[in-house]
């Protein structure tokens, strides 16, 4: 909700000193027109610094792509696009969260999917796969939003914890497939470290940072210190032996927020490459959403029986 209401105040503040500043400016004889197109690309000016920042920030300490991973010119500007594009439709999916992805209601279910997000995210960024899950028949599909934002990824493990307890006992199963983007797949690694992988089938990360990223030194937070790389919390957490469970690493080579991208690849689990892709577009990109559902579909995941939030 922190995140939320963060967000929310930001987007308000930003359309409100701007339509403060026209209706001034109109009012004091200036032309209309340019501030009725800024107002139009309004929603873009925050995503395109962000981006412009990740995407400097990932050059300049990112590790050399593979020879058949090069993009010419074009391709380049597809993956900012996309990358901006992304963090323009989180926004408010972030803000209105709590409507756009409530839980299934309790049913019975083979193997019910939990999606985790990322760091300073939280569940509204998953509104696309989890409709393309269900568009798919495939599910239930639960959403987590782990708080507050700045806490420990230890802290983010109970509240995980805690979910799988109640969607166990909400479906009957036995077990859960996890998938989560950036920060959350280390949330689903501590949870595995600290409890066991008993309760859990599949873990599929997306563009983790399992080795940490430098883009985690622009913030405060225990769960940012934990991201950097070199950390003490890391090394333990890779020092352990993985889980007893299929594990598959997907990453991008052009990641604009893993800084070194090769952070994003694990020792000893299965690994999918995604091509001219950025952190953020990964959420919303059709290779990775085909990637995902086949390793729902091995995994056990059945379809799920309608309900009327998938009706909506």
């Amino acid at each position: 909700m922190i995140t939320a209401i963060t967000i929310a105040i930001v987007l308000l503040g930003v359309f409100g000193g701007y339509a403060y500043w026209a209706v001034g400016a109109i009012a004091a004889g200036a032309t209309w027109w340019p501030y009725a197109a800024g107002l139009l690309l309004l929603p873009f000016a925050i995503p395109f610094a962000a981006s412009v920042a990740w995407f400097a920030l990932a050059a300049w300490f990112g590790s050399p792509p593979p020879p058949d991973a090069r993009l010419d010119w074009r391709q380049r500007l597809a993956l900012f696009w996309g990358e901006m594009c992304a963090i323009a439709r989180s926004g408010p999916r972030m803000v209105l969260y709590r409507w756009l992805l409530p839980d299934p209601p309790p049913a019975p279910a083979a193997l019910p999917v939990l999606l985790l997000h990322g760091v300073l995210c939280n569940a509204g960024v998953w509104l696309g796969l989890r409709r393309h899950l269900r568009d798919r028949g495939l599910g239930p599909v639960y959403t987590l939003s782990y708080g507050p934002p700045l806490a420990s990824i230890e802290l983010f493990a109970q509240q995980l914890a805690a979910k799988i307890d109640a969607i166990l006992r909400d479906t009957g199963a036995r077990q859960v497939a996890l998938v989560g983007h950036s920060m959350g797949g280390l949330v689903a690694r501590a949870y595995l470290r600290r409890f066991g992988a008993d309760r859990v089938r599949l873990l599929m990360t997306l563009g983790t940072p399992h080795h940490g990223s430098v883009h985690a030194y622009l913030f405060p937070g225990a769960s940012l210190a934990q991201l950097r790389p070199g950390n003490r919390w890391l090394a333990t957490l890779n020092g352990d032996p993985l889980p007893p469970l299929r594990l598959v690493a997907l990453w991008s080579p052009h990641d604009s927020m893993v800084a070194p991208q090769s952070s994003a690849r694990l020792d000893g689990a299965a690994e999918i490459v995604v091509r001219g892709v950025g952190h953020n577009a990964l959420l919303g990109d059709p290779a990775v959403y085909a990637a995902v559902e086949r390793e729902l579909i091995a995994a056990g995941v059945t379809p799920a029986a309608p309900t009327r939030a998938d009706a909506a």
